[in-house]
C-alpha cells in the first residue's frame, strides 16, 4: 500500500477523477448491505491514507517518504511506468526484501514484485482527497488501472500491499490488522462498492 515509507498500498492496493455508472463491476446481486460496505469503507480509506500506503499515492511525481510524508530524497520521479525514471529506477535502492533490523534504520525497504509507484495514467492519489472521491478513484476501471470486482479482490495479495503490514525497523505499521482489512475490503466489494456522500451529497452505490 510505499500504501520512511518507505511507502504501500497500497501501492495498493500504492498516488486519480471517476465517473458515476462507471465503477468496476459488482456482483450481480450484492452479498452485503450498502451500510455495511459504507462502514467497511471507512476502514478501508484509514488504511490506504496511512502513510505506509499513502506516501506512493501522491498527487505530484515524487514519492513521498517517513509518518511526516515528506518528498523523497534525491530527487526520485514517478517516470514512465511508475518505477523510477531511467538509471534512476526504483529497484536501484529498494531490493526484493526488507533488509535485516542489524542494518539500522533509514535503510530503503524492499519487497520481491518490486517497489514501484502507480503508472502516471492511473496515478491513484491518496493524499489528501476526500473519501468521497478516494471511493469514486478506486471502484473506477478508468482510474484505478482497469481493474474489475475479481481483480480488486486479488490486490490486497499483492506483497507491495502487504509491506504496509512488515515495513521494517522504524516504519509505523497499519494499525488495522491486515485480515481485518481484508475483511473490510471484501464487505465493501460485496456490497457493491458504495461510496459516502460528498459534502451536501447522499451516498452512492
Amino acid at each position: 500500500m510505499k500504501l520512511s515509507l518507505g511507502p504501500v498500498l497500497l501501492v495498493m492496493i500504492a498516488a486519480c477523477g471517476g465517473g458515476e455508472g462507471t465503477q468496476a463491476k459488482p456482483p450481480t446481486k450484492p452479498t452485503v448491505s450498502k451500510e455495511v460496505g459504507l462502514a467497511s469503507f471507512e476502514v478501508v480509506r484509514s488504511v490506504l491514507q496511512h502513510p505506509r500506503c499513502q506516501n506512493c499515492h501522491p498527487g505530484g511525481d515524487q514519492p513521498l517518504q517517513g509518518d511526516q510524508g515528506l518528498v523523497h530524497t534525491q530527487n526520485v520521479q514517478r517516470g514512465p511506468e511508475g518505477k523510477g525514471m531511467p538509471g534512476q529506477e526504483c529497484t536501484t535502492c529498494h531490493g526484493p526484501a526488507n533488509t535485516p533490523a542489524t542494518y539500522g534504520l533509514h535503510i530503503p525497504p524492499g519487497v520481491e514484485t518490486g517497489w514501484r509507484m502507480p503508472p502516471p495514467d492511473h496515478k491513484m492519489v491518496f493524499v489528501n482527497v476526500p473519501a468521497a472521491e478516494l471511493c469514486e478513484h478506486v471502484r473506477d476501471p478508468k482510474t484505478n488501472g482497469d481493474m474489475d470486482l475479481a481483480k480488486l479482490e486479488h490486490h490486497v495479495t499483492d506483497p507491495l500491499v502487504a509491506w504496509g503490514w512488515t515495513p521494517g525497523l522504524g516504519r509505523t505499521v497499519i494499525p488495522v490488522d491486515r485480515p481485518t482489512f481484508i475483511q473490510h475490503w471484501n464487505n465493501w466489494l460485496h456490497a457493491g462498492m458504495p461510496c459516502p456522500a460528498a459534502t451536501g451529497q447522499q451516498a452512492k452505490n
